[in-house]
């Protein structure tokens, strides 16, 4: 049996991205615009529902840009999900506002509505009501988006979806990113499908997402010369880039389907063995993509094997594996910054692990990771 690497979540191309990146080529489109950016906006339309798409060049601008369509200024408060990325959280700070981070809940572990809105009724009563909220959905689990949506609009909060771990995710049939004012996906070489390095902002409202075309090619005003009445950012997908996105997409329903039998297979594993729980979908309304299987490790039903225990094992097979996001609000650049909750995401940290979920994970991957876990779980003999 080989020792290659197993990857955590690894690039998967589907077969027709180079048709599409040489038509760019042969037709010397290689700027950040042409049919293959207008077309990939367009697919993406299509798989979601949104109205209107901007492609860019990373998720993290897409954050920003919708930051600044809502007008966030230095000063302002943006609350925000703490169990997440620090990509999620660095573009609030980029403009000089201060994140206000919120626990998760324990069933989907994404955003509290209950922490939201205590934290909203207790920034308002000090003067301070948010500018906007930033909602995250972890592995690509949707979260609690109802209630979630109920609070940010009793109080007149726009919401920002970050889906970029979502896409082909859903709650009661509908795209996760569609509920709020804007949606965020991102296409970095570790998800469901890549382009390399990119993004894309979603909204419903033409209007934004016109105006974050303009601001993410330099701001540049309609004159004959290079006018610029704003500051513009250089945040535009490459038609290249959004080539591979394309040949990306035709893919993208088996790459969903490829990952949740990953997920499938994780749960038979652990089904005999104590003290291991997955990441699942609370009920029929959720519709994961996996993008991602997590699972928490409990080591007093485990004989004191531990999240770290196994993620050590498995490194030393040559498997990767990778804790759960560290909470915003234990990270030393945003120690300072308000929260709400208890411990939830502190808990889901100490104790969780993301286990292989690519989608090109083959059977001897499968037989490799198994044996692996089986072992230093004690479970049983290997096979």
């Amino acid at each position: 049996m080989s020792n290659n690497k197993i990857w955590l979540s690894s690039p998967h191309m589907g077969g027709n991205e180079m048709k599409y990146v040489q038509d760019a080529y042969d037709t010397n489109w290689v700027a950040p615009l042409g049919p293959n950016v207008n077309g990939f906006e367009k697919d993406l339309q299509n798989y979601t529902g949104a109205k209107h798409a901007a492609a860019l060049s990373a998720g993290t601008a897409a954050i920003h840009l919708a930051l600044i369509l809502l007008d966030v200024k230095a000063g302002d408060e943006v609350l925000a999900s703490t169990f997440t990325f620090s990509a999620t959280i660095n573009p609030i700070k980029y403009l000089g506002a201060t994140p206000v981070l919120i626990d998760s809940e324990v069933e989907t572990w994404n955003m509290c509505p209950l922490a939201l809105e205590a934290a909203i009724i207790d920034r308002i009563a000090k003067g301070n009501k948010p500018k906007a909220i930033i909602s995250v959905y972890l592995y690509g689990m949707p979260g609690k988006v109802e209630a979630l949506m109920t609070v940010a609009n009793k109080y007149d909060i726009p919401m920002v979806e970050d889906a970029a771990e979502a896409l082909g995710s859903t709650y009661k049939g509908k795209a996760m990113g569609t509920f709020g004012k804007f949606g965020i996906l991102s296409f970095n070489g570790n998800k469901i499908i890549t382009t390399s390095a990119g993004g894309a902002l979603i909204s419903d409202d033409k209007a934004m997402i016109d105006k974050s075309r303009f601001l993410a090619t330099q701001a540049r005003d309609d004159a004959p010369h290079y006018q610029h009445s704003e500051v513009g950012y250089n945040y535009r997908m490459s038609n290249i880039v959004a080539g591979i996105g394309r040949g990306q997409m035709e893919v993208l329903g088996e790459r969903v389907s490829q990952r949740r039998a990953n997920f499938i297979f994780y749960k038979e594993l652990f089904e005999t063995i104590a003290g291991v729980t997955l990441l699942e979908e609370p009920n029929s309304d959720y519709f994961s993509n996996f993008w991602l299987t997590a699972i928490l490790v409990d080591p007093s039903q485990t004989n004191g094997v531990t999240r770290e225990d196994i993620r050590l094992a498995l490194e030393k097979e040559n498997i990767e594996c990778r804790p759960l996001w560290k909470p915003m609000h234990l990270q030393p650049v945003f120690a300072d910054c308000p929260y709400y909750g208890t411990e939830v995401s502190e808990e889901l940290f100490d104790r969780g692990l993301c286990l292989p979920s690519g989608s090109n994970l083959t059977s001897e991957d499968k037989l490799r990771i198994k044996n692996a876990l089986l072992h230093v779980l004690k479970h049983k003999e290997t096979v």
